[in-house]
This record gives C-alpha cells, sequence and structure tokens, in this order.
C-alpha cells in the first residue's frame, strides 16, 4: 500500500485548487516544511511569508479575509494552536471569518522533535472556540478533499496534517467527504473502533485482527471532530454496545472527550479512549513512539476486548 504525508497532500491541494479558486496563503516561514511552497511557487503573487510571528499571521489573515478573501494561514500545529490563540479566537472566530489554518507537524509522529514541537493539544484547543470548525484527515485523498471542502465553508476551519507518511486508504474519485459527517468503512457488531487521523488504519487492521478471533468490530472514520456527528455515534452505540476511540491526541479535550459527551447525552455505553495519556510526548523515532504511547493495532485489539467485557 501506498504511503504519503497528509502534509504532503495539503501542499498539493492549495496548487491544485489555487486555479479553481480565488485564495491566499499565509506561512510563518515554514512553507518547506508544511508544503506551502508548492503553492507559492505557482501562485508567488498570492503567497506570504510573515515570518516567525504567528500571531501576526493570523491577525493578517483575518484582515484579508474581512476584505473578502479565502486565506490559508499555516504553520506547525503547536505554533498555529498553541502562540495564536488568541488573535484565532478574538480576530478569525469572533466575527466568523473565512480563514483557513492549515496546522501541520501535528500529534507524536513528529517525532524526534521532541515534546515541544509534538502537539497533542490542539483538537482540545480549537474546540473550545465558538464558530471554530476542525478536521483530521487520515491520508492524501482525504485531505485533499477536506481542503475543498474548507474553502467552500463559510467560517474558519482547522486543518490538521501530520509529518509521517501514512498508508492511502481511500480514492478520491470514489470517497465522499462531507464536513461534519463520520464515515463507516467497516461492518460490525460486538463493539464500534471510533478513530481519527492515522489512527483510521490502525482502526481498520485491529478490525481485521479481531474478525479473526470472531469479533465484529465496527470502524467509523471520524475525520471531523467538530461538528461531531452525533447521529453516527448514537447508533453504533446503540447497535453495538461498546465504544473505543483511537486518536494522535491527548485523551482529554480531542476526540474521546468529543464522543464521550454525545454517548453521555444520547446513549450511554461502555467506552474506552485510546491516545495519549495526558502526558507529554518525548524525542525518538515514530514508529517507536506510536507504540510506546498504545497509538497500534495491537493496542486497539485489546482495547476492544475490554470494552466488550463492560458490556452488560
Amino acid at each position: 500500500m501506498a504511503k504519503s504525508a497528509t502534509r504532503e497532500a495539503y501542499g498539493l491541494a492549495l496548487a491544485e485548487f489555487g486555479e479553481k479558486y480565488d485564495i491566499i496563503v499565509l506561512d510563518a516561514d515554514l512553507s518547506k516544511s508544511t508544503k506551502t511552497d508548492t503553492f507559492l511557487k505557482k501562485f508567488p503573487e498570492r503567497f506570504f511569508n510573515t515570518g516567525i510571528a504567528e500571531g501576526n499571521m493570523m491577525s493578517t489573515a483575518a484582515g484579508l479575509a474581512s476584505c473578502g478573501k479565502i486565506v490559508f494561514a499555516s504553520s506547525f500545529a503547536m505554533f498555529a494552536a498553541g502562540r495564536a490563540f488568541e488573535q484565532i479566537r478574538n480576530g478569525i472566530c469572533y466575527p466568523k471569518l473565512n480563514v483557513k489554518i492549515g496546522a501541520t507537524h501535528a500529534g507524536i509522529s513528529v517525532g524526534e522533535d521532541g515534546a515541544t514541537h509534538q502537539c497533542l493539544e490542539d483538537i482540545g484547543i480549537m474546540r473550545t472556540i465558538p464558530n471554530m470548525v476542525i478536521i483530521n484527515p487520515a491520508d492524501k485523498a482525504e485531505s485533499i478533499l477536506a481542503v475543498e471542502a474548507a474553502i467552500k465553508h463559510d467560517g474558519p476551519v482547522y486543518l490538521r496534517f501530520g509529518r509521517l507518511a501514512v498508508p492511502e486508504i481511500f480514492d478520491r474519485d470514489t470517497y465522499k467527504f462531507e464536513i461534519g459527517k463520520g464515515v463507516e468503512l467497516i461492518e460490525g457488531n460486538d463493539v464500534t473502533i471510533i478513530a481519527t487521523g492515522l489512527l483510521v488504519p490502525e482502526a481498520m487492521e485491529a478490525s481485521e485482527k479481531l474478525k479473526a478471533e470472531g469479533i465484529s468490530a465496527r470502524v467509523i472514520n471520524m475525520a471531523t471532530i467538530k461538528p461531531i456527528d452525533r447521529e453516527i455515534i448514537e447508533k453504533a452505540a446503540k447497535e453495538t454496545g461498546a465504544i473505543v476511540t483511537a486518536e494522535e491526541h491527548n485523551v482529554i479535550g480531542g476526540l474521546g472527550s468529543a464522543v464521550a459527551e454525545v454517548l453521555c447525552e444520547l446513549a450511554p455505553v461502555p467506552m474506552l479512549r485510546i491516545g495519549t495519556q495526558d502526558v507529554f510526548g518525548q524525542s525518538g523515532k515514530p514508529a517507536e513512539l506510536l507504540e510506546i504511547y498504545g497509538l497500534t493495532a495491537d493496542n486497539i485489539v485489546k482495547k476492544a476486548k475490554e470494552a466488550i467485557k463492560l458490556k452488560k
């Protein structure tokens, strides 16, 4: 199976859709890493490097958007969500401006860059802001489709991309992406695994391993974290009776928290959350870190079995 990083897909999407839509791209001096340089090479007149000043970049993006432009502002997730929170909240989301934040290098899979750059809190931070849409695509095709969906959406969008090459699991020509909608990838009756980002292929592998043991595990790809698809979560809970969430993010504030909120209100069932357990990351090779923090198919299998045992 081919692999590619979702940040690569982000750059390709900007370059492609720059021909179709009148978008402007800003970057905080990281264009080679965020891959916005792909857009720069094609549309230099619509690209601006704002320097290492993320807050200023977001305010600039807000100003351009207030003049009717569709603006992408890009940096590492740690800097985009962390350093520029106030400008995003007050300057972009409060007036509900058409700014799309392309946040790359999210999660533990940043690897050797270590805890300071492994942003595991960004989804939680962005979820608390009214008017913000959050999308965490699983692969190349979904990333490209998500970028176009963000362009068409009227209002702020936080797009989360990774550095690590991940399996290409979707066909762009046949896969349907829609903001606010989860997608059932594998049918199942005993337990539901709801995954996002690079944990989606791990969830699919876990389902196959569980199937070999006679356990039927449903898999849902939840690319949109906000607004969360309440309907598909409620349906899965009532039909399978147990939920496991899997994300490359702190278990506090991310996908697991969003799903738990829905379950508490609509369909309380046993639920277990896979993600970093409220700890910082560490420097290391991405594959080794994913193993250390339990972000693997084998751990999903383990948690799915535990969740089934908790069913009444």
